[in-house]
């Protein structure tokens, strides 16, 4: 029998962030986890998305208060365009990570039986808010979006911490 070779996770971890018309919270922590890779050293390690749910917004740059409370912190996300989730989504990524329970439960009808270990709620990598949600802003103020984005960032370091120690368990096996 063969020694199997470690598979490294490092290289094979594939993000994808979704709320309901991808242009406000999943571009934005599209952008917040680029930046948290590229800063951590495992951009080439990782691979990062968004999408919607929903069709509303297909072909869109990001609502623009998304990208002026994301560019505010130094997160560039004018470059992405809205696309809607698809059936081989389920399969090409590791991590699909929901904005919210709405987004969770759509996901869970859409994605093959086999294949539903791959959903979670993205604040489920927070470490210092509570929510088990991350809101929704595009019907409220520009202040809506910060808090959106102290959200995303709070799980996306969270998100990061795990892919880390992940790529290093690996890497010495």
């Amino acid at each position: 029998m063969g020694r199997r070779e470690p598979i490294s996770f490092a290289m094979n971890t594939r993000v994808l962030f979704v709320c309901t018309g991808n242009i406000c919270r999943s571009p934005m922590a599209e952008g917040v986890f680029r930046a948290l890779a590229r800063q951590a050293g495992l951009e080439s390690a990782v691979s990062v998305s968004s999408v919607g749910t929903h069709a509303f917004h297909v072909g869109e740059a990001p609502d623009p208060r998304a990208q002026a409370a994301a560019g505010r912190r130094g997160y560039e996300i004018s470059g992405l365009q809205a696309s809607r989730v698809k059936d081989k989504d389920f399969e090409e990524f590791d991590l699909i990570l929901a904005m919210d329970w709405d987004n969770l439960a759509l996901l869970q009808q859409m994605a093959p039986k086999h294949l539903r270990h791959k959903l979670q709620l993205l604040m489920r990598f927070a470490t210092d808010h509570e929510s088990a949600t991350i809101p929704d802003p595009y019907y409220g103020n520009a202040q809506g979006f910060e808090q959106t984005l102290d959200y995303i960032e709070d799980a996306c370091n969270g998100l990061i911490e795990v892919v880390k120690r992940r790529s290093t368990q690996y890497a010495a096996a």
